[in-house]
């Protein structure tokens, strides 16, 4: 067996510690952890003893090894469907794995050095690809423990199992699984074990079922940033009560040293102190807004005369009155946005409005919500929201409405339950899909009914809107953001002399100059926009002096050129 092992996996080095016979020697590997990284000590002997040489530096981290006898697998009688598995094909697959490694909040590798060990046996970087849109939506690396050092229990072990989020695509982590197992079981070897953090109980559950087993190896890991809530305390209660839009700001006002006292947990509310200077938020929204700017978001109608009068691009609208001239609109314009003119999180806007009736009827919804409704014209287009902190972009996404695929065996009302759990289980509840009127009148629009089966394969958009809240999925686009929506979304927000906003366009494409743009919100959720360091600028913004270090928009290379 080869001794002193340690195998860079580009999240860290994986420490083999079973292939040392000095403590010292280990201790002093994981000191020259390198910042930014994650290094696992992994199958230590006897691992309080190791933190008790560095116990200021070293802690035994709390997660549970399980093992699959690889001889006692047992193979889906079925595959999964919508699925296809198989080995990174070429460098644009590493950098959709660190894409999902981002949105999975874990720690990101290094492209070219993943790339690099796929062409080695030693590791195996699987990627689970949509079958039908061929997108990438899953992936997990093995490590052969043979031929990284002549195991001589012929073992395997499992890294970075991650499923994107925002797919709706069931069963990828098992799909992953299974055929990183049966590739090992065609090597002859004897087993297959991974380490799961010991509260993870999901994927606990899907181990079980594929019949992973307990045992008793521990991993010891150095005490730094990245590893911080694995051995703290837990935070005080107020803050473990914070919502995730309050969480992403109190955690990094902690970084930086500055106290977070939380006012009112469920309203996310809290004051922040550095120095002498105390600021009160909720959320995004900070004392640094003024009521003028909060005023301006608020009411759709002034938001857009603002905008027009700073010469922005807006859809046509009107305030509806119960005169024939909303039906005169219609016609003029042929599809409707109706929505109320105060208001947020998509309620009571309906969308696709194209004949009286149903502009009756979407007045009245709209009217439940605020007595003041807004007739605009239906654009057709990607629905962008671009953040902008003290006057520059620092982040943009596309939002999509919720969406689900047929599997040619479970009703569309059953598709959008189950992607509905796994929704609430991606965003810890934010966004789920409601089964109302709206998702039903969208599904009829279709030419289905919930009742239907959808066939294999086929998509199905089930909301008519890209609200978070009602399942709709966000897509970071910054880095193809063309430069005129960024100078338009700058202008929008000087125009509402707002610190801090997220501004709505509806685009032809996010890499063109057209736009419209459809409201401000002054309070975004900074939290739907990582990797990008929305939290970062926004605490920069509220304390200048505890600045971290710059990372600004740029405007994406003219294309045929590379970054």
């Amino acid at each position: 067996m080869r001794r002193d092992v340690a195998m860079d996996c580009g999240w860290g080095r994986l420490l083999f510690a079973q292939t040392f016979d000095d403590d010292d020697e280990l201790i002093n590997l994981l000191r020259a952890e390198e910042e930014g990284r994650r290094d696992i000590a992994m199958y230590v002997p006897d691992p309080h003893v190791l933190v008790s040489r560095a116990p200021d530096e070293l802690f035994i981290d709390p997660s549970m090894t399980y093992r699959l006898e690889l001889h006692r697998y047992r193979p889906r009688r079925e595959l999964i469907p919508g699925v296809v598995v198989s080995t990174m094909s070429d460098a644009s697959d590493a950098e959709e794995v660190n894409r999902i490694y981002a949105a999975r909040h874990m720690v990101p590798a290094d492209p070219d050095l993943m790339w690099s060990n796929q062409r080695t046996r030693t590791f195996t970087y699987l990627v689970a690809k949509d079958e039908h849109t061929g997108a990438v939506i899953g992936t997990v690396t093995g490590i052969d423990h043979v031929l990284a050092f002549d195991d001589p229990d012929q073992g395997t072990s499992l890294w970075c199992l991650a499923v994107d989020p925002l797919t709706p695509v069931p069963g990828v982590g098992e799909a992953l699984v299974r055929v990183l197992a049966e590739r090992y079981i065609g090597r002859g070897r004897d087993h297959l074990d991974l380490s799961v953090m010991h509260d993870n109980d999901p994927a606990i559950r899907l181990y079980k079922k594929l019949g992973f087993r307990r045992v008793p190896v521990f991993a010891v890991k150095r005490k730094n940033i990245i590893n911080e809530p694995l051995f703290v305390p837990e935070p005080e209660a107020d803050l473990a009560e914070l919502n995730p839009y309050a969480t992403i700001i109190a955690d990094e006002a902690r970084r930086r040293g500055i106290i977070v006292e939380v006012l009112d947990p469920e309203w996310g509310e809290m004051r922040l102190i550095h120095g002498g200077r105390k600021i009160v938020t909720r959320e995004s929204l900070s004392e640094l807004t003024t009521a003028v700017a909060m005023s301006r978001c608020d009411d759709k109608r002034i938001t857009r005369k603002i905008f027009e009068r700073a010469g922005l691009s807006v859809p046509r609208g009107r305030l509806a009155d119960h005169s024939p001239a909303d039906e005169e609109f219609l016609s003029e314009v042929g599809e409707l946005v109706v929505k109320p003119a105060r208001g947020e999180q998509g309620r009571g806007i309906t969308v696709g409005v194209e004949d009286t009736e149903s502009l009756r009827r979407a007045v009245e919804l709209a009217r439940t919500y605020c007595p003041d409704v807004l007739l605009e014209e239906c654009v057709e287009g990607e629905d962008l929201r671009i953040v902008v902190i003290g006057h520059n972009v620092v982040a943009a996404a596309v939002r999509r409405p919720a969406t689900v695929i047929g599997n040619g065996r479970l009703t569309i009302a059953q598709l959008i339950e189950r992607h509905s759990r796994r929704r609430a289980a991606a965003t810890g509840g934010e966004s789920t899909i409601p089964l109302d009127d709206i998702t039903e009148n969208t599904v009829k629009a279709a030419g289905y009914s919930l009742d239907h089966v959808l066939p294999d394969g086929e998509s199905l958009r089930v909301r008519r809107t890209a609200n978070l809240h009602t399942g709709g999925t966000i897509h970071d686009v910054t880095g193809q953001l063309h430069p005129e929506l960024a100078d338009a979304a700058v202008a929008a927000s000087k125009a509402i002399d707002i610190p801090v906003t997220g501004l709505d366009m509806i685009v032809p494409s996010v890499d063109e100059p057209d736009y419209v743009l459809i409201e401000a919100n002054e309070r975004p959720g900074l939290a739907n926009h990582e990797p990008q360091p929305t939290a970062a600028r926004f605490v920069d913004l509220l304390f200048p002096e505890a600045r971290s270090t710059p990372r600004a928009w740029e405007p994406p290379p003219p294309p045929g050129h590379s970054a």
